[in-house]
């Protein structure tokens, strides 16, 4: 029996809603800022809806916490009551908690983020500064889609997957002349589809319609599932695989020529087709005080190359190209290897999610697919004949297809790294607009390598309003609106590490994906206590007059506090749930390439050891974490795998991979 929203939850709701975003009374209020509560923006109807939207069991659950709550007396109860009864429902462990932390910051989330549907704005952006999505036009950009008439499809390839790899591998096949379909999940968006808004953006543009905990609550997941995958919300920072990363791939893993110039030749590759340049990277107000706070400290402070075209950029605008740049200027894969794809005549077929790859006899076959036409709506069964199939789902939907599919051996979802960042924010004196300019341009780099190949780095971050307000450090509800009015003068970091521990993902009794993920690797642990040192030090050095984790905590650091005393504390908060918040944008490795069987998924060539044809072509293959933004290395990857489907079809080892023209 479905679980229905009643009368009683929308009177939590309500007294939710104005718990976590209080009405203040302040003397100078121009803009009504402090003045608005939550109910005034309608987060009890926007979370009721987001409520009737969740899976069955996903509603039962919170609407059962809704219960326990009014059974609690929380309608009647004062908002200081009210919000002692949320931090007790988190001590009941960490499902309680991870229920209630989802409330929360949905609300916040809706209070502090969500347009209105009419304006494209929110009445509390103008009391801190933020000037909401640029007013442009579009840039040019986008595609037809193919949509099939026939329940069966031939293809000499097919590739699951649209991102950073598999757009990649279905250029340069379809340039030679193969018949290339791809399959992406998502949908068929481009320019004048990004708005620019980050809650509409995460619905349309992400995995799970945005940030998305593990199973056990310990990191928020964001993964690109749109067409052109992760690149085409991601920050666009260009970094190539570390040298000391690529010998371990090929003294370890036994990958041929990675530590060498035949790596090199795909790094180029890529490279040159995505027009990565330095001139595009100017520093906003918090990369500035990164600069700054590195040169007093005496670190290296690197700026860094982007994928984008300088005709087109404008820094007024690229603080949201991880929204799907409107612009135009990013030059992603979409607007790249896919846009060749299509030319050379590839069939991109959008919201056709693959439900098991079929096979043969230990060799491939084709895909099995679900299939929602784009006008009508209607879902029927999809089925491509082919006899090589390239899994590029990204590293938490590939691992579960080959276990839909029953193929990849033991170490299929093993491995899983996520590069787990912790990240803290600082209120400075004067306005630092952090939605001006790139996400992504410079980086601290002095730690990148500290223990056994591993260390991590600080970099900048993508503007969002809602995973501030749901994700910082606050001892009141009050105390947390007082510091978004700050939020204009607000510098963000984040630590980047490159994990040695590993997470997991498995497949539910329905074949959905489960992702497991827990930072106790003694290493990790050591560079995610450096990492938050690091941030800490780095703010202060800055000239920060207040420091703020993102951790269940209502410790910060106010200048003319005891800085070490800060450091410590923090330094000894846990990692994950109900301590610090635990992101990873960037997910690898759990379907690796390697020599042995048991402990890798595919071949030292991207093909898996079990089933024939079929190849690893994402993140998900690469061996280790990378320990830098993997966008490069995945599609150089992809270029090698590329490379060696090319010669299985044309029977040559000397034939190499012909790239295709820029469009």
């Amino acid at each position: 029996m479905s679980a229905s929203i009643t009368d009683t939850h929308r009177e939590v709701l309500r007294a939710l809603a104005d718990t976590v975003v209080p009405s203040i009374p302040h003397a100078d209020d121009p803009t009504g800022f402090w003045a608005i509560s939550g109910t005034d923006l309608r987060v009890d109807a926007a979370l009721e809806t987001a409520l009737s939207a969740m899976p069955e069991a996903q509603r039962a659950g919170l609407l059962g916490l809704l219960d326990g709550l009014h059974a609690h007396g929380f309608v009647e109860a004062t908002v200081e009551l009210r919000e002692q009864i949320i931090d007790g429902v988190g001590l009941l462990g960490a499902p309680a908690a991870g229920a209630m932390n989802a409330l929360v910051s949905l609300a916040l989330a809706f209070g502090y983020a969500g347009p209105d549907p009419q304006t494209g704005t929110n009445p509390m952006w103008a009391g801190f500064g933020y000037p909401g999505a640029p007013d442009i036009e579009p840039g040019d950009g986008g595609f037809a889609t193919f949509v099939p008439g026939t329940p069966v499809i031939e293809a000499d390839v097919c590739v699951i997957g649209s991102g950073a790899g598999g757009g990649l591998i279905a250029g340069v096949l379809a340039g030679t002349g193969l018949d290339v379909v791809v399959l992406e999940a998502g949908g068929n968006h481009h320019e004048a589809d990004f708005s620019g808004l980050e809650l509409p953006a995460f619905q349309q543009l992400f995995w799970q319609g945005g940030p998305t905990p593990t199973a056990d609550f310990n990191v928020t997941l964001l993964a690109g599932a749109t067409v052109g995958g992760g690149p085409t919300v991601n920050w666009s920072n260009c970094l190539r695989t570390p040298d000391h990363v690529r010998r371990q791939w090929a003294e370890e893993f036994g990958l041929p020529g990675v530590d060498g110039p035949d790596f090199d030749r795909h790094l180029d590759a890529v490279w040159t087709r995505l027009g990565v340049t330095a001139d595009c990277s100017d520093l906003n107000g918090p990369h500035e005080r990164m600069r700054d706070g590195a040169d007093e400290l005496g670190w290296k402070f690197t700026k860094l190359s982007r994928n984008a075209a300088p005709d087109a950029y404008c820094p007024d605008t690229a603080g949201y190209i991880g929204l799907g740049d409107r612009s135009g200027a990013k030059l992603d894969v979409r607007r790249t290897y896919l846009a060749d794809a299509v030319a050379a005549g590839a069939r991109v077929i959008t919201g056709c999610t693959a439900r098991r790859v079929l096979s043969e006899n230990g060799c491939a076959t084709g895909v099995s697919a679900s299939y929602v036409h784009p006008v009508t709506g209607a879902v029927s069964e999809l089925t491509v004949h082919a006899p090589r199939v390239v899994v590029s789902c990204g590293s938490l939907e590939s691992p579960a297809l080959l276990l839909r599919s029953g193929i990849g051996g033991p170490a299929v979802g093993q491995n899983l790294h996520l590069h787990p960042v912790v990240a803290t924010l600082a209120l400075h004196d004067e306005p630092q607009r952090g939605w001006w300019g790139a996400p992504m341009t410079a980086m601290v780099d002095e730690f990148a390598d500290v223990e056994d190949g591993h260390g991590f780095l600080i970099q900048g971050v993508q503007w969002s309003n809602s995973l501030i307000a749901g994700g910082m450090s606050r001892s009141s509800n009050r105390e947390l609106k007082e510091t978004m009015a700050q939020l204009e003068n607000a510098a963000w970091f984040v630590g980047i590490p490159r994990d040695r521990g590993c997470g997991r993902v498995s497949i539910d009794q329905d074949g959905n994906t489960v992702v497991h993920y827990d930072v106790t690797d003694e290493v990790d642990v050591r560079n995610e206590q450096r990492s938050i040192e690091t941030q800490i030090r780095l703010h202060a050095a800055s000239g920060a007059r207040e420091i703020i984790p993102f951790a269940g905590t209502t410790m910060r650091w106010r200048h003319g506090d005891d800085l070490e005393e800060f450091i410590d504390f923090m330094k000894n908060v846990p990692l994950g749930a109900g301590g610090h918040r635990v992101f990873s944008a960037h997910q690898m490795s759990s379907c690796r390439m390697g020599v042995d069987p048991q402990t890798s998924v595919a071949d030292v060539w991207g093909e898996l050891h079990d089933t024939a044809g079929v190849y690893i072509g994402d993140a998900s293959a690469l061996p280790t974490a990378t320990g830098v933004n993997p966008m490069i290395s995945t599609m150089a990857m992809a270029h090698r795998t590329a490379d060696a489907i090319l010669r299985t079809v044309q029977g040559s080892v000397q034939d190499s991979v012909a790239e295709p023209v820029a469009q």
